[in-house]
């Protein structure tokens, strides 16, 4: 078997969402990561024998490659530390939904079988990844309120795309955020790396830290791919 990586990388300074605000600035998301102490500054707390660096982070959680539970959208639903193992490691299936522009919406007709798509990982790979860090990247194509339905009637666990948002920005009602996590369909968003799975069979991996009260969380996405 083999592992491919389908996480961006989270640092320093990275692109996160822009928010607007009342008097027109905007509020950019972003993560700030740092030494709480240096290898320096600790040496002498161990007589010169040994040094150590401790990192310390400040982000909002959805940042990165990063998992929404149902508590992102409705406040009864399970928030992150809720959530099984066992409901985030999936059988995958990678949609190819390329070609598309910023601001389009993919229609049903890109969609599998349905009977393909119960109990897995629906990836939807628009090819976006390659836009990371762009201004482009914030204008991004997305899923129809035809396809969100389509995957609940389904019966997906999990459902993924390559770009900023699940949903059209535009649109403020979130369809996507709004129908499938109210149907325990977690949603992972800014996955890279898709093109690697065309075709393939694999197991998704969506595992975020154990956090409690906590909408959201970047996580190490992967697949494991049969060979």
């Amino acid at each position: 078997m083999k592992f491919v990586d389908l996480s961006h990388t989270f640092e320093d300074g990275m692109p996160g969402f822009r928010q607007k605000n009342d008097d027109g600035t905007h509020t950019e998301y972003t993560a700030e990561v740092y030494p709480f102490f240096t290898h320096e500054e600790s040496r002498e707390k161990y007589e010169g024998k040994s040094a150590f660096e401790v990192t310390e982070m400040r982000f909002q959680t959805s940042m990165g490659t990063y998992l929404d539970s149902p508590y992102h959208r409705h406040p009864e639903g399970r928030d992150i530390s809720d959530l099984d193992i066992g409901e985030l490691v999936l059988p995958g299936t990678v949609v190819d939904a390329r070609g598309l522009a910023g601001n389009e919406e993919l229609t049903v007709d890109a969609l599998p079988q349905e009977s393909a798509l119960a109990g897995t990982a629906v990836l939807f790979n628009f090819g976006w990844d390659e836009h990371w860090g762009t201004e482009q990247y914030r204008s991004y194509p997305y899923i129809s309120e035809a396809v969100i339905e389509r995957l609940i009637d389904a019966d997906v666990s999990l459902v993924g795309v390559d770009t900023l948002n699940a949903d059209d920005h535009q649109n403020p009602a979130r369809p996507a955020h709004t129908r499938l996590l109210d149907e325990e369909i977690f949603i992972v968003e800014n996955l890279c790396n898709l093109d690697s799975l065309g075709g393939e069979s694999f197991r998704f991996f969506a595992v975020p830290i154990k956090a409690k009260d906590t909408a959201a969380m970047p996580i190490r996405a992967f697949a494991e791919v049969d060979q």
